[in-house]
């Protein structure tokens, strides 16, 4: 697979993942399909699409191309639906279960967008470290920051969790082997993986910034 392809699978796979962390939000919020699917939009393109404002990429690749919009759509109506047919689960055991799976998808779209941010940026020309680590976490953070202040939450990553810190951790990597020998589409793994177990290991230890 080359590295273009490699970028591909992992804005494919962020999406999805966003897309059904952030329809959860509005499931656990009682909103209806609406609600639930506009949550699922913003987190999954909400980033994407500030990141592009930043680059200058106008309009928003989200508006150029809809695949990434479909997906999501139907990822968030594929969970509603799931819990409009067994309502049951929001008050259940199976809930528990439920949760720590979307934990699970948020941490991989966290990795994924944090990896396509910084792809996004290099394709386009940009090489100064700052600006690709800025937009390695806004993209990976950015959806989350929309959805959980649309949801009437504190946004995760000002709530003391270890979020933003595993992008950042993430894209610091990145840039700093991105101008080595490493293979691209390795060193994009490496990133994604240095996120997401960064974030798993924060939930299930319990660390927080002080």
């Amino acid at each position: 697979m080359n590295y273009e392809a490699m970028d591909i699978l992992f804005e494919l796979l962020g999406t999805i993942s966003f897309a059904f962390a952030g329809s959860m939000v509005g499931i656990r919020k009682s909103m209806d399909l609406l609600g639930v699917v506009v949550l699922g939009l913003v987190t999954a393109l909400g980033g994407g699409c500030i990141r592009d404002l930043v680059l200058g990429n106008i309009p928003p690749q989200m508006f150029r191309d809809s695949k990434l919009a479909i997906y999501s759509l139907i990822s968030s109506l594929i969970l509603f639906a799931i819990f409009y047919v067994k309502f049951d689960f929001i008050n259940s055991r199976t809930m528990k279960k439920i949760e720590k799976i979307m934990l699970l998808f948020d941490a991989i779209g966290l990795g994924a967008f944090t990896v396509t941010g910084i792809n996004t940026a290099i394709s386009m020309g940009y090489e100064s470290k700052f600006l690709l680590i800025f937009v390695g976490m806004v993209t990976g953070v950015g959806g989350g920051v929309i959805r959980d202040v649309m949801a009437g939450n504190i946004p995760v990553i000002f709530r003391e969790e270890i979020y933003a810190v595993a992008s950042f951790l993430g894209a610091l990597a990145y840039i700093m082997f991105f101008k080595t020998d490493i293979n691209k589409n390795f060193l994009m793994i490496i990133t994604f993986s240095i996120v997401v177990i960064i974030r798993l290991i924060s939930l299930k230890c319990n660390f927080h910034l002080p």
